[in-house]
């Protein structure tokens, strides 16, 4: 059974940092690209980051560029979103999602094959 279970959303002040994790279980982790999305609400799903396979090459949106990292470990499963210096505008629910790596699109969300259930964060002034 695939799944992909994300943890560690939370409630923060402006300016704080939070980090998530995505453990994927069922399939062949390290032979899938990872994307990281979000939906705040009212909101349609957006991009936030994706990472390859390996680790080697890493995207974000323009919006979150130089605040949040992302890597992974493929020995325990899991990838990271480290969210830094966290704005208001970050709130919503982050999904993880995984794409065998021959079909991956970066930010192409019709391309993902699995989803977590997501995480909410919620950043507070």
């Amino acid at each position: 059974q695939v799944q992909l279970v994300e943890s560690g959303g939370g409630e923060v002040p402006t300016g704080g940092s939070l980090r998530l994790s995505c453990v994927g279980s069922g399939f062949t982790f390290s032979h899938y690209s990872v994307g990281w999305f979000r939906q705040a609400p009212g909101k349609e799903r957006e991009f936030v980051s994706s990472i390859s396979w390996s680790g080697g090459a890493v995207y974000y949106a323009n919006s979150v560029k130089g605040r949040f990292t992302t890597s992974r470990d493929n020995a325990n499963r899991v990838v990271y979103l480290e969210m830094d210096s966290l704005k208001r505008e970050d709130t919503g629910v982050y999904y993880c999602a995984a794409v065998d790596a021959s079909r991956w699109h970066v930010e192409a969300q019709d391309k993902y094959e699995h989803w977590g259930q997501g995480t909410q964060v919620t950043v507070s002034s």
